[in-house]
């Protein structure tokens, strides 16, 4: 009777692989863009609290707090997706021997709060779009992100290859690597060509300075513009300027957040009358129910509709 010998599992007093390849691994192995940059962001956070040599079989439930401090004061959301993508990294590392235990197992995932209208009037948003004072790349991304009601990672990894200006749509790699199109109207049409310059490969959206050539913060070939050897403008950096601009047009001067801008997109087409199988067809969600936490319409339309039925309302509407 032969007996199979089981994969013994990794002892965390012996070192292995280190944790800067082994996150480089599974990284390469995401099909997706979007969560390939988002993950990447986190990960990145990791290797800086324990350096690149650490083993990945010694990673402890303290180093993931470490890694996690830094978003203790976030929105749920925001800690929720990072904690996401630790626990993804943790799991990956598992099946592939190289981690025995569970460092993510002492952190919790966070309740959102449940929060109203999370949309911006269409006229503050204007106001933000056509100020001269804010850069031309910052106006294209802020129209090119309501236009589309995109996510926000879908438009920063554009390359200018997915323009398609004629049509007035590109092509975006969607959650779980879904190839899809996202269309923008008159206002985007008009800005993107200044944007580009001429431009025809690579990131459409470019970071202030040029990439550097080596080095832990030398991006891919990919994100880099042959031309002006700039890298690609990031999640972080572009949503600090967003909140930066919007914060005088906020009551609460907090400034709002990139993604609220496909909140806002989807709640001004409700008003305007669409219809559900029409916003999914925008949103590119997979079900219908996954829109309610993005189009609440408030106050006044439940005012409006409540008089259009008032049944002693003596003046029909046109």
């Amino acid at each position: 009777m032969s007996a199979v010998a089981f994969p013994s599992q990794p002892d965390p007093a012996v070192p292995g692989q280190r944790t800067a390849a082994a996150v480089e691994r599974f990284l390469d192995s995401i099909t997706a863009a979007t969560t390939r940059a988002g993950y990447a962001q986190t990960l990145t956070r990791l290797i800086t609290v324990i350096g690149p040599e650490h083993p990945v079989a010694a990673l402890t439930p303290e180093h993931y707090a470490a890694v996690m401090d830094r978003w203790n004061t976030a929105a749920s959301a925001t800690w929720n997706r990072h904690l996401s993508a630790l626990c993804s990294f943790t799991v990956w590392a598992q099946r592939q021997e190289l981690l025995a235990t569970n460092p993510a197992r002492r952190l919790e995932r966070r309740k959102p709060a449940r929060r109203g209208d999370r949309a911006y009037p269409a006229a503050r948003l204007e106001t933000l779009f056509t100020d001269p004072a804010h850069a031309l790349r910052e106006r294209v991304l802020w129209r090119l992100l309501y236009d589309t009601a995109a996510r926000a990672e879908e438009i920063l990894t554009l390359n200018v290859e997915d323009l398609d200006l004629e049509f007035r749509r590109a092509r975006v790699v969607s959650k779980g690597g879904a190839i899809e199109y996202v269309h923008w109207a008159t206002p985007t049409a008009r800005l993107l060509p200044r944007l580009l310059a001429g431009r025809t490969t690579r990131p459409v959206f470019l970071a202030d300075r040029r990439a550097p050539a080596s080095g832990r913060r030398a991006p891919a070939a990919a994100d880099i513009c042959p031309v002006t050897g700039q890298g690609r403008l990031s999640y972080p950096r572009a949503e600090y300027l967003f909140k930066t601009a919007s914060a005088k047009l906020d009551p609460h001067r907090q400034g709002w957040t990139l993604h609220q801008l496909r909140h806002s997109a989807l709640q001004h087409l409700a008003q305007a009358g669409r219809t559900a199988p029409e916003l999914q067809a925008k949103s590119r969600h997979q079900h219908l129910a996954s829109l309610g936490r993005y189009v609440r319409l408030g106050e006044e339309t439940s005012a409006r509709i409540t008089a259009e039925a008032d049944p002693a309302r003596r003046r029909p509407p046109r």
